[in-house]
């Protein structure tokens, strides 16, 4: 984990290329307090590195983002109120790497809807 202790696995399910995975945010996390003082908000570059180690969990490769073709931030995810997410990332192998399609989101909002390529490092 690139930012130790921001995000827990509650749980964590493959089924083909399937994943789904619910996490909980630390809402005492270090990050809150510079973004935003007295009104947390979630970075999108902390969901981005969440998504990339959730794929490489499923994949068990080391992967690195190359390409974000479509991010759509939709709702603003704030830890104190929303801290449990639920990340559905369907994987598709290519020649040269990983694509993904993403969908993260709390209750039944949708926060944030990512596609994007990662390349696998050795």
């Amino acid at each position: 984990m690139l930012i130790e202790g921001l995000y827990t696995i509650e749980n964590f399910q493959k089924e083909g290329q399937e994943v789904i995975a619910a996490i909980k945010l630390n809402k005492d996390h270090e990050i809150f307090k510079g973004h935003f003082p007295g009104n947390p908000v979630m970075p999108g570059v902390c969901m981005l590195q969440i998504i990339k180690e959730l794929t490489e969990q499923a994949t068990t490769k080391n992967l690195f983002l190359s390409i974000s073709s479509n991010i759509k931030f939709m709702a603003i995810i704030n830890p104190e109120v929303n801290p449990d997410l639920l990340l559905k990332i369907s994987i598709a192998e290519i020649e040269d790497g990983i694509k993904i399609k993403n969908v993260s989101s709390f209750e039944e909002t949708v926060a944030l809807k990512l596609s994007a390529t990662f390349k696998i490092i050795d």
